[in-house]
Order: structure tokens, then sequence, then C-alpha cells
């Protein structure tokens, strides 16, 4: 129906811009707003990274885990529906949410193939061992 868009106070003391509006768009479109998606947490254990990624009303089974050299893509499809009726079975209220929602993570620094992932409560955690840092190592040839 209606979009609830913040607050902006144009004041008319300002300079004359008259694409202010397109900037505005842009900036809202391009800033990288991740509320369209979903939250993340990643934490450094020591051993491991543990990222947790918030997906409250989405199914295990909608959720997609793919990964892709060094990179891991998490999907999820989010379909709940709540309706109220009353008694001639006409809607009082009816509200409904669909989405997906996908992110991408760089996993160039972990074991790939020794990923685990778990979901609990709308919570969706996935554990992931660090590579073992390669320390250089450095000899001097000598010439024949």
């Amino acid at each position: 129906m209606f979009e609830l868009l913040p607050f902006t106070n144009h004041n008319r003391m300002d300079p004359y811009r008259p694409f202010r509006d397109l900037e505005d768009l842009e900036r809202t479109f391009f800033s990288g707003n991740t509320s369209l998606g979903f939250k993340t947490d990643i934490r450094d254990t020591g051993d491991a990274y543990v990222l947790e990624a918030d997906l409250p009303g989405v199914k295990k089974e909608d959720i997609h885990i793919d990964v892709d050299g060094d990179c891991l893509s998490i999907s999820a499809q989010r379909n709940a529906s709540r309706e109220e009726k009353d008694e001639n079975g006409g809607y009082v209220r009816c509200e409904r949410s669909y989405g997906s929602y996908s992110r991408s993570f760089d996993i160039s620094g972990v074991r790939a193939d020794e990923l685990a992932a778990s979901y609990n409560d709308g919570v969706l955690t996935v554990t992931m061992p660090k590579r073992e840092k390669t320390v250089p190592t450095s000899r001097r040839l000598e010439i024949q």
C-alpha cells in the first residue's frame, strides 16, 4: 500500500538543487543498506570463524548454503502469512510477508571442506575452521 519513508527536512534556505530527490534516491538505493537482507555476526574463536545469521520465520528447508571456490553464499526464502477474518469470512486484517534474501562472503582464509552449519530458533550458525598460516620460507641459492 504505502511505504513509510524517513522524515527529511528540506530546508528552503538550501541552495537550489533541482535533482535533490534523484540524489536522495540514488543514495538510498546504493548505500549498501542491509535492512532488506538479513543481519549477520562473525566471531573469531581463535581456531575458527563462527557466522551467525538472523533468519526469523524461515524454515530450515528454505535455507540454502552454497560454496563456490572462495565464496560462501547463503540464500533464504520466507513465506509467512497471518489472517484474521470476521464472522462473515471477510478479512479484518491480512498480513503476509514473502521475500528471498541472499548474501555472499569471502572464505579464502578458511578450510571450505570442513564447514559445518546448524539452524536453531531462527539463527543460522556456520562454523568455518581457519586455514593454517603458511610461513614463507626463504633460502639462499648457491651459484655453481
